[in-house]
């Protein structure tokens, strides 16, 4: 059933202001996507509300923002210059279609066994890619790519300045106000009260337009229109669900919590495809978006709904004030997203890790930048997967001994998933162990169902020989997954590691 998620008035406080704030940041974005594609800024906008809503409403993680993004805009662009703005809304209703059934087949889970390293890459390539979206904002207006400078360069500097300094010490001095928020109201009623001169949202473009309407696609339904759409949606369905998968997978880490990936498919699908049919140009998750709702307090889906909300309203109902607001303040807003997203620690770690490890994630972060996510991850992955096939030839393998009270230990070493459970199996022989054995998981890792299958396969294997296991330090979700050797499993919440298994039930 679908739950808001809020139980307390400060819960639905820090909701609606959260969303607020994603809203106001997302007509910039959305409005420079939209020009990227080649279409009218308000196709951008409608898609932004569109798919922000049902993405909030549908998908698998409560908290995330999805709206209209550049990794979609730029497969677009071509489409859109060759066949016109309405094969587009064709392509997106198919989009949608393709991302339900990746969801129906349950292929979400498959984002839980991207390598560690290539992870790293994507947010550190799309902080870079989010920092350079924001060079172009130190244009003049209507100069055709002319620099600011001199006093006007200065002022802009300095309200972006002013703006990141709100928001990195007002959650020092009080948590009861969205930072980002605070620092946007704050510098535009500046910006308004001593007149400056300085850039604003409506010197992009006019964001007014009126609630979408539905439109069928006006394009012939036939077999020719399907050759011309169908690369088009494919390649924006995996860009699409790559791209919030990995956002996915990145807030669960900042929250805590586990998202549903099956479900964010679905969630996706749903809507693109109705995006589609009402003149918006379709998207996915945002991360930047995504890192403003979760560090403003928005954790639950009503703050999504809420920014898609007040997108609409600025629309319709508030387009001149929200075309007042300086774009040196969402800016600055967006530079300190780019700090909180790149992973800094990834130079500390650079001469500690494997080399292979540190080649990943240079790599996905140098073909994040030049070219696009999903080719990027795709890399990671191959390149992951070369390495480790090179790497660990000799698959799995236990060192065992005998402890003192008689109990014959198993030490595992390396990663246990499809391709190394057979030769997991016959690491063991229950028939000629002692009546109590301990398995020691604790420089393994438990990958995906195959995996998980193989430890009730050989505990089933002990139970029927008589003996007595143990399972030491699997993750929580391993406890979980496990239907014949859940009970087997001990806990130590102080030692026992933490990781996500790619597996249909927690997908």
């Amino acid at each position: 059933m679908f739950k808001l998620g809020c139980q307390s008035r400060v819960c639905f406080q820090n909701e609606i202001l959260s969303g607020l704030t994603v809203a106001l940041a997302l007509v910039p974005e959305a409005v420079a996507f939209a020009f990227v594609a080649g279409v009218d800024p308000l196709v951008g906008l409608y898609a932004a509300f569109m798919v922000g809503l049902l993405a909030s409403i549908f998908g698998g993680r409560p908290g995330m923002i999805s709206g209209a993004t550049g990794a979609m805009a730029v497969v677009m662009v071509a489409l859109v210059a060759q066949h016109g703005v309405e094969y587009l809304f064709a392509a997106v209703v198919l989009t949608g279609l393709i991302q339900i059934l990746a969801g129906i087949l349950r292929l979400g889970k498959y984002i839980r066994i991207v390598p560690h390293p290539v992870m790293l890459g994507f947010v550190n390539g799309l902080a870079i890619v989010i920092f350079l979206a924001q060079i172009p904002h130190f244009q003049i207006p209507g100069s055709g790519g002319e620099w600011m400078a001199g006093s006007e360069l200065m002022v802009f500097a300095g309200l972006i300045v002013l703006t990141m300094a709100i928001i990195h010490f007002l959650p020092k001095l009080t948590s009861a106000f969205p930072a980002s928020l605070a620092a946007i109201i704050v510098v535009s009623l500046l910006v308004i009260g001593l007149d400056m001169n300085t850039k604003t949202v409506g010197d992009l473009a006019s964001i007014k337009g009126g609630f979408p309407e539905f439109h069928i696609p006006d394009v012939s339904f036939s077999m020719e229109t399907l050759k011309i759409i169908l690369p088009y949606a494919i390649i924006l369905a995996a860009v699409g669900l790559i791209e919030s998968l990995l956002t996915l997978t990145l807030i669960d880490d900042i929250t805590g919590t586990r998202g549903r990936g099956n479900r964010e498919c679905i969630g996706q699908g749903i809507a693109n495809t109705a995006t589609g049919f009402f003149g918006g140009m379709g998207g996915c998750a945002m991360i930047g978006q995504s890192m403003i709702n979760v560090n403003s307090g928005g954790h639950q889906r009503l703050s999504g709904i809420a920014a898609a909300l007040f997108l609409l309203m600025f629309i319709m109902f508030a387009s001149g004030l929200i075309e007042m607001i300086p774009m040196a303040a969402l800016v600055g807003v967006m530079f300190i997203v780019v700090m909180g997203t790149f992973e800094w620690s990834s130079f500390r770690i650079m001469g500690k890790i494997p080399k292979t490890d540190a080649f990943v994630l240079i790599l996905v972060s140098a073909v994040t930048v030049f070219t696009d996510l999903a080719v990027a991850v795709v890399v990671g992955v191959i390149v992951s997967a070369l390495f480790f096939a090179w790497e660990h030839a000799s698959h799995i393998h236990v060192k065992s001994y005998d402890a003192e009270n008689g109990s014959r230990v198993y030490e595992l070493n390396g990663p246990l998933f499809f391709g190394s459970v057979q030769n997991f199996l016959e690491l063991f022989t229950p028939a000629d162990d002692p009546d109590d054995v301990i398995i020691e998981f604790q420089n393994s890792r438990v990958a995906d169902h195959s995996a998980i299958e193989a430890i009730d396969n050989l505990a089933e294997k002990y139970i029927r020989a008589g003996k007595k296991l143990h399972l030491r330090h699997l993750s929580p979700e391993c406890k979980v997954l496990l239907t014949k050797a859940g009970d087997l499993v001990e806990v130590n919440v102080m030692e026992d590691p933490t990781y996500h298994v790619a597996d249909d039930q927690l997908a």
